[in-house]
């Protein structure tokens, strides 16, 4: 137990820095609990082919960083267990009072690491916390690797001090579908985010944006947000594309990311007679920008935790449609912020978007109510306090 005078020592591990929420609220977090006495190391590891790099979100002063090449997203044995034996190391070194893991991967090497560690260290136990983002028990992997990761989550389970989910939903969906873990270890803590940017768009910004786009001014311009891989099922935004381009001459679709399927998903482009109204953006840093010349925000994903586009969207006063799939209906609570519709249904998608701006009443109404909501309950003041208070009940416990 750290003193009275002394600062908690937080041992913060992240798979890797790729775009999406865990990136943002891991490095986040790296830097504004220093003011509240702590003082973390904040341990990544190595992106993926293609993924896009936040690491640029890193703290240049304050909050102590390190790189850990073998920590990685595949699985691969002999660098899986060097990852485990430099996070031991990290562990003597640092000696840290909580270990806080962000994503699967290094929540299995780094907690594996920490059983360890308190085995041979018992009066330095560290305590163990981990935050599940989301979950990769579903839509991610083959039958077989599915139960053996279900069959690991189980067992890490039961060395982990308090497991978080960010949403009550991916809490049900793992105590309950998946039987991981048990009520009195798991704690819901939503995503807080830096929505400042984006609350500051009003219409001169849209204007802007989308003359900075190269849109026009009036067009109907629809986007989503997010790595292009098969999770997020961006083949069915394509086909709800291709009805609404039907009926509306003056619609662009916008994807901004990037990923493997960029190749795959063009030649559907082309395929659906959309070349000339999809862009792709690629991964771009101007979000502010992307949310600014957008009128509706389409999430078509087969499973999420808490989508931070969507999050974004909306506190830019964007309007969402998003596929009933992991978080979503904790973000889009009701119809007053937006619109959610069956997974995998382009026609449902379709109709959503195009009842939402053929209202015009109906839509500035919604955008409202979406921008206060999101402000309201996912700001990064919030997710602070919550999980330093976290912390310390931990300690206490």
């Amino acid at each position: 137990m750290p003193s009275s005078t002394s600062p908690v020592r937080v041992l913060r591990v992240i798979t890797r820095l790729n775009v999406g929420g865990p990136s943002i609220q891991a490095t986040r977090l790296a830097s504004s609990l220093d003011t509240l006495g702590f003082e973390t190391l904040l341990v990544h590891g190595r992106l993926g082919a293609g993924e896009g790099d936040m690491s640029y979100l890193l703290p240049d002063r304050g909050s102590r960083t390190r790189y850990l090449a073998h920590l990685q997203r595949p699985i691969a044995p002999w660098s899986d267990v060097r990852a485990i034996l430099s996070l031991y190391r990290a562990m003597k070194e640092f000696k840290p009072h909580i270990l806080h893991t962000h994503m699967a991967k290094a929540g299995l090497l780094a907690r594996v690491a920490a059983a360890w560690f308190n085995l041979t260290h018992p009066s330095s136990r560290v305590r163990i916390v981990h935050t599940y983002h989301g979950h990769v028990l579903e839509g991610y992997f083959s039958g077989p690797m599915t139960r053996l990761f279900i069959t690991l989550e189980r067992m890490l389970a039961t060395v982990t001090d308090q497991l978080i989910a960010v949403s009550t939903r991916v809490r049900e969906d793992l105590l309950v579908r998946y039987r991981i873990g048990t009520p009195s270890r798991f704690s819901v803590v939503a995503l807080g985010l830096d929505l400042d940017a984006f609350a500051a768009i009003g219409e001169q910004q849209r204007a802007e944006a989308r003359a900075a786009l190269g849109l026009p001014p009036h067009a109907l311009v629809i986007t989503t947000v997010g790595r292009l891989t098969a999770i997020k099922n961006h083949a069915l935004f394509l086909e709800m594309a291709r009805l609404i381009a039907e009926a509306r001459p003056d619609a662009v679709f916008l994807i901004a990311g990037g990923g493997e399927l960029q190749s795959d998903l063009e030649s559907a482009a082309r395929a659906h007679g959309l070349v000339d109204r999809v862009r792709f953006l690629g991964w771009r840093r101007d979000l502010a920008t992307i949310y600014g010349a957008t009128d509706v925000f389409v999430i078509t994903s087969k499973n999420e935790g808490t989508p931070v586009a969507l999050i974004e969207a909306m506190a830019a006063g964007v309007p969402g449609v998003a596929t009933d799939v992991g978080g979503v209906r904790d973000v889009i609570a009701d119809e007053s912020m937006g619109r959610v519709v069956p997974p995998d249904d382009a026609r449902a998608l379709a109709d959503a978007v195009m009842g939402l701006v053929d209202d015009a009443r109906a839509l500035k109404d919604i955008s409202a109510a979406a921008r206060k909501a999101a402000l309201a309950r996912f700001n990064f003041a919030r997710l602070t306090r919550d999980i330093a208070a976290l912390y310390r009940r931990v300690l206490s416990d």
